[in-house]
């Protein structure tokens, strides 16, 4: 079965609620059942769950509902779906009459609320067939044990486009988002109150007044059955996983690891600097072999037994702390190429001193080197740019102009113009002064890490009680005041137990970010959670950035909708 709620996080928290709300509603000693997924159950129960915890709960076959299937007719069939019409439609076909229908009957689970022309039209074709049919409000994938997406990479064009026309766009994606939202508090049994950035753009306000009135909605009115009946083998196995795969190169050759949660190892390492990870791992290959040898030399019986059984553990442990040495050095090669000269003119841009402390007096002097290196990429250079641009709030159009020709980036500077739209000052020179923040010289560091993303700010500031309630104010009429002991609400609701995530007594802050979010981002809700025992801190959004992947999505932005493609989070 799936580790418990300490092992796993959010994770496990997930599963739980899945394991309960659905294969131990319909659950039968004995019966085994087909699962059909869709593309976002899929990926929602691959993130939480394997295939054997799917057998332990009946589960034989898993297929995908929109490809073509044999029938089954002696078998029950389990089905696991967003309320779309295209999962619907699905079904409705898999059901079309007594005497085609696929499967003995149904069992329907939907992520999210169903809406009633859709649930009607399961009602009026093929309610006979249906045992069970409901909501069991989880519409994320836990991505982390402290971090979730909600898949949705066109929300980033919707929220931010220019574009006209997209007006409706934008409502149905912010009222999607919303309903997503509410159900990863209900997973996490919270009633939260709500708090927005409120500056520059409204599209934080309007997400967050549409949440609030749908977790009042939400908590108004418990669970319901839509339709209600009785709950009946063979047995095969597909594999349905959708596992994160890295392919590195290790003595001259191409090898490919598998990183998932269960992998101990990779959790502990995987939001650490490259420089702790290398000195670390082979501290640990160490501890084990000196551990392995202390067992041998005991001769006796009993310990030469307890050896022989520990010896596929050690070497499991052994050829995973290999993978990720080879993992680290693959990297390491990579960012000593022409990298690491990168990194430390981004840090004294983005910082505005350089690595000795000392403020940077001519931004376009250090900006130079990477516009003349050959070995930089147009991504690599356009990012310098933009930081450029930020360190001093924005240029004058012939210096971009200039920018742009020198480094013959005419065809992407839409990269560069188009965070404009995101309230950024890019051209002209903006006279705001720029957003304070924290003092953070005396902390220890790496020379070329130096920069802290903004968001841990925000995150102790919200613990603390200490956010600008002007810059961050509360939808609430009457919040209660957070001391870091509890969760902040007016709305208060009995919790279940097997809910709780590691500290059972403690609060937690959930984070939402419109439009993305960054490794580094992520990187924060676990040290934040590491620095305050008494706070878990939940981060999530829309979807996962990287570097190029934030400048595709920024050059996108004044293109027509029918010009855009937008490619989800793998």
């Amino acid at each position: 079965m799936a580790p418990s709620v300490t092992e796993r996080g959010l994770k496990s928290v997930v599963w739980q609620k899945i394991k309960t709300t659905v294969f131990d509603d319909c659950k039968k000693e004995g019966e085994w059942k087909i699962m059909l997924l869709d593309e976002f159950t899929t990926k929602l129960l691959a993130s939480c769950c394997k295939m054997t915890d799917l057998l332990d709960e009946g589960i034989t076959v898993v297929e995908n509902i929109y490809k073509n299937r044999e029938p089954v007719r002696q078998m029950k069939a389990l089905y696991f779906i967003s309320p779309t019409s295209k999962s619907i439609d699905c079904f409705l076909r898999d059901f079309a009459s007594k005497s085609e229908n696929k499967y003995k009957a149904a069992y329907i689970y939907f992520t999210d609320f169903c809406p009633d022309l859709l649930f009607n039209k399961i009602k009026t074709s093929c309610s006979k067939s249906v045992r069970r049919c409901k909501e069991i409000n989880i519409s994320f994938i836990p991505l982390e044990s402290q971090v979730y997406t909600l898949n949705v990479p066109d929300a980033f064009y919707y929220c931010y486009s220019p574009v006209p026309g997209n007006d409706n766009g934008k409502d149905s994606i912010m009222e999607a988002m919303a309903e997503q939202i509410v159900t990863v508090c209900a997973t996490l049994d919270e009633n939260p109150g709500v708090r927005y950035k409120s500056k520059p753009l409204d599209n934080a306000s309007k997400l967050a007044q549409l949440v609030e009135k749908k977790l009042e909605d939400y908590y108004k009115t418990d669970e319901k059955s839509l339709i209600k009946g009785k709950t009946h083998s063979q047995k095969k196995s597909e594999s349905f996983m959708h596992l994160s795969i890295c392919r590195y190169k290790t003595d001259g050759k191409e090898k490919e690891a598998i990183l998932e949660e269960d992998d101990d190892l990779w959790v502990r390492i995987r939001h650490r600097h490259i420089a702790v990870v290398l000195e670390e791992i082979p501290k640990l290959m160490k501890e084990i072999s000196s551990t392995k040898k202390a067992t041998e030399g005991k001769i006796s019986l009993s310990a030469l037994t307890q050896l022989m059984k520990k010896m596929p553990h050690f070497r499991k442990q052994i050829t995973k702390q290999v993978v990720h040495l080879n993992l680290a050095e693959d990297c390491m090669n990579k960012f000593k190429l022409n990298i690491e000269k990168l990194c430390k003119t981004e840090q004294d841009l983005a910082l505005g001193t350089d690595a000795e402390g000392q403020k940077v007096k001519d931004a376009m002097r250090v900006l130079l080197p990477v516009l003349l290196n050959k070995n930089h990429d147009n991504c690599d250079k356009i990012r310098a740019i933009l930081l450029y641009i930020f360190s001093i709030n924005g240029t004058t159009e012939e210096n971009l102009d200039r920018l742009i020709q020198n480094v013959k980036i005419e065809n992407e500077s839409d990269m560069i113009r188009n965070w404009s739209y995101l309230g950024v000052p890019i051209v002209p020179q903006s006279q705001q002064g720029k957003p304070l923040r924290k003092d953070r010289s005396a902390e220890e560091t790496f020379q070329l890490s130096r920069w802290t993303p903004f968001i841990k700010d925000i995150m102790e500031d919200a613990i603390d009680n200490r956010l600008d309630s002007k810059e961050w104010p509360y939808c609430s009429q009457c919040p209660a005041v957070w001391n870091g002991s509890g969760a902040v609400s007016a709305r208060q609701k009995p919790r279940t137990n097997y809910l709780e995530l590691d500290r059972k007594n403690g609060s937690k802050l959930i984070i939402f970010v419109i439009g993305g979010i960054t490794y580094s981002e992520m990187r924060c809700a676990y040290e934040i959670s590491q620095a305050y025992k008494s706070c878990d801190v939940i981060i999530g959004s829309t979807h996962i950035l990287t570097p190029k992947k934030l400048l595709d999505d920024i050059k996108m932005l004044n293109k027509p909708k029918d010009k855009v493609s937008f490619i989800k989070d793998e």
